[in-house]
């Protein structure tokens, strides 16, 4: 039986070092092949000691779609932004009302897209979203043309520190067109 402490340990260096998400049963498998056998509740158990030790810490156990990985808090963001202060990243504002679209009316065509947001979708757009792998490919709607169906990835869902899409903020009510007049007169 492995000592709970040490297996926190082991599992911190496993996260630290993955770099990525890390599911339960990989770690599993990972342990298994340095000849450790331990279930998923004690790595369950293990998790829980790391969540506690870092509580007073600018560090934090996540569990996204992808699994478990270990980050920085949010709070401690904005101190790390000017080693990552790369203009290039920045993401339009096209581009987020895309991947928006894309997230809450999935699986969705290019067709359903503009015809939300109003104006065409460049196809710039649609392949920076699957060049960061934020959405894929599901199938082809079956109409004539058989356009693409595209919806979010869990890639998207890490990127946004969430666990499943129900985790997105609800969508703002539409108010109706006239309130919608009177608020924009009334300034």
């Amino acid at each position: 039986m492995v000592d709970p402490k040490n297996l926190s340990n082991i599992i911190e260096s496993i996260l630290f070092g993955a770099g990525r998400p890390m599911r339960l049963s990989e770690m599993k498998t990972l342990l298994g092949s340095q000849n450790m056998d331990v279930d998923l509740p004690s790595i369950r158990i293990a998790l829980s000691l790391l969540e506690e030790r870092f509580v007073e810490t600018s560090i934090e156990i996540k569990e996204v779609a992808s699994g478990f990985r270990m980050q920085i808090k949010e709070e401690y963001g904005d101190y790390l932004y000017p080693l990552w202060n790369d203009s290039s990243s920045r993401l339009s504002k096209a581009l987020m009302e895309t991947v928006s679209i894309v997230a809450y009316k999935q699986p969705v065509t290019r067709g359903d897209i503009e015809d939300i947001r109003g104006v065409t979708v460049s196809t710039q757009i649609i392949r920076s979203l699957l060049d960061r792998e934020w959405i894929k490919v599901s199938g082809y709607r079956d109409v004539p043309g058989r356009p693409a169906l595209y919806e979010t990835t869990k890639t998207f869902l890490n990127d946004l520190n969430l666990k499943s899409i129900n985790e997105l903020p609800p969508l703002p009510e539409a108010l109706p067109a006239d309130e919608t007049v009177d608020q924009l007169e009334a300034g």
